[in-house]
């Protein structure tokens, strides 16, 4: 499967033309106990399928038209973080909040213009989401779609989450709507893991796994970020 774009190429599109939306998703980080980074990421790719797959954000629903409208454009998503009184004001806003591994929450928007951020979101810092792992991540669970990080690319937990994000859209636009239903079904199960340089290769190598190549308009250079690879039980075009 050939790379794909999100946010990404820089070039004249004609994505560019239509009016631009945005996906904001907020992360709650309190100061005495934020989320693991992996955690973090992993709940980010959740959040994103939990919307993409709610049935305001489909046929009629009162989501489908801005969900519609951002696709059409260039996918952009912007992670910001929140704690006490700031996040309980975001969870009062329509959106869905994803409680991963760990505790880590992430809620997640309909998407709005990029000028036009509810003044609750707005104010919320995009800096301040650096996040470790306290130790290294567990065992992939059984029947997991797996987003693998580039070796070579160094970003914030935040410009990660935004990345993984869009990796797990990838993959949701590859699948059939059978392969959906069953991955919803099963609650999205998504773990994200650093590849080795090796395995890296190997993903692109392949060209049967969708690709997140980033435009480098924000931390790091224009190039691919994450690679997106199906479980089981999805068809072998979409797994090494």
């Amino acid at each position: 499967m050939s790379s794909n774009d999100t946010d990404s190429d820089a070039s004249l599109d004609p994505r560019d033309e239509k009016p631009q939306y945005v996906l904001p998703l907020v992360v709650r980080i309190e100061r005495d106990a934020p989320p693991a980074r992996t955690d973090a990421l992993e709940t980010s790719a959740r959040a994103v399928l939990e919307i993409l797959a709610d049935d305001r954000s489909l046929g009629d629903g009162e989501w489908a038209q801005a969900m519609a409208d951002w696709q059409d454009a260039r996918i952009r998503k912007v992670v910001r973080r929140a704690r006490g009184a700031e996040w309980r004001r975001a969870g009062a806003l329509p959106g869905i909040t994803v409680t991963g591994r760990g505790g880590a929450e992430v809620r997640v928007f309909p998407p709005v213009p990029l000028d036009g951020w509810p003044k609750e979101l707005a104010k919320l810092q995009v800096s301040g989401t650096d996040l470790d792992d306290p130790a290294e991540p567990g065992p992939v669970p059984e029947g997991a779609a797996m987003l693998w990080l580039n070796p070579g690319v160094g970003m914030s937990a935040g410009k990660t989450m935004a990345q993984t994000g869009h990796g797990a859209q990838l993959l949701w636009w590859a699948l059939s709507d059978a392969d959906r239903e069953t991955w919803r079904e099963a609650g999205f199960p998504t773990a994200v893991r650093t590849a080795s340089p090796e395995h890296w290769a190997r993903i692109v190598g392949s060209g049967r796994l969708p690709l997140v190549r980033d435009a480098g308009f924000t931390e790091i250079a224009p190039g691919l970020t994450v690679a997106a690879e199906g479980n089981a039980h999805f068809g072998a075009d979409l797994r090494l």
